[in-house]
């Protein structure tokens, strides 16, 4: 059932990312090139399943919860330039600066990145200008200085320092879990969910953003980079303080069950059916790519 959901879910916004009015010039060339060049479609996933968590409607959610994969691509193309994490393939590829480059790599993200507040701000019939507007406040915060944006300024300042864990924690909070825990709050809120189903969305997707990158730091030592589509052990050639390197693998990936036993638990508080967004965190602790 939950890999039939998941399938369902991705397709829906396949066909959304993939009939987006993209220009055939360069720049739109090269911004289709990273967003329907493959991918989990985890947050935009994320969001719909929310929605339908708290009574909403998916369809209705479905353009706003695209704009996440938007800028969630736009970080992954400026993650891998030279400057940041220089690496050459993303999702089994060249990496957009490798086939457009950089200058053109760059504004692709800020393309996509401004793009996804055009798509957030188009009107909702069915959700109240309230919510929506409260919704484009909180992925401008996630998406910032506040939330992704800080946490890989936090990151490249760490690479070749040993950090605790709790510093390591709080980059992965702001660099991957502020964007999760949006995606999540995201459908909560254009679902029309009351105030504690949104907050137990909150708990349950900064369980499910520590356990996503947990997961990518034990991958990045045990995957191989045919099935991951980059490149491995990149955190050690960059000399970054991650979850084996503090804890070792076996303490890594206790601490990845104990994060999705919080999801899970987080999840209580639901009357509807919420075993895809159960299983959905099973499924982050178990992937292999």
């Amino acid at each position: 059932m939950f890999h039939t959901m998941l399938k369902n879910y991705a397709a829906r916004i396949e066909v959304f990312l993939t009939n987006l009015p993209w220009d055939e010039a360069t720049m739109g060339q090269s911004m289709r090139y990273s967003l329907v060049g493959g991918g989990k479609r985890i947050r935009p996933v994320l969001a719909l399943a929310a929605a339908e968590a708290v009574g909403g409607d998916a369809e209705t959610v479905l353009p706003a919860a695209c704009s996440l994969e938007l800028i969630h691509t736009y970080s992954l193309i400026h993650d891998d330039l030279p400057a940041m994490d220089n690496d050459d393939y993303r999702r089994g590829r060249l990496s957009n600066h490798k086939v457009f480059g950089e200058g053109n790599a760059i504004l692709a993200g800020d393309g996509l990145l401004t793009y996804a507040f055009e798509i957030l701000a188009q009107p909702l019939s069915a959700v109240s200008l309230e919510r929506q507007l409260r919704v484009i406040q909180e992925v401008a915060q996630a998406a910032g200085p506040a939330g992704m944006v800080g946490g890989q300024v936090l990151d490249l300042a760490a690479e070749g320092k040993t950090l605790t864990l709790e510093e390591v924690e709080q980059i992965h909070r702001l660099k991957t879990g502020a964007m999760l825990t949006v995606s999540a709050r995201l459908g909560g809120i254009l679902g029309g969910g009351t105030e504690e189903q949104i907050q137990a969305l909150t708990r349950y997707a900064q369980a499910l953003g520590l356990a996503f990158q947990i997961k990518d730091d034990i991958l990045d030592l045990e995957g191989d980079s045919k099935t991951l589509g980059k490149p491995v052990k990149s955190d050690l050639k960059q000399e970054k303080s991650t979850y084996p390197s503090l804890l070792g693998i076996t303490g890594a990936k206790e601490q990845l069950a104990l994060q999705v036993q919080e999801a899970h638990k987080a999840l209580t508080v639901f009357n509807k059916s919420t075993d895809f967004l159960y299983l959905l965190a099973d499924y982050i602790a178990e992937r292999k790519s």
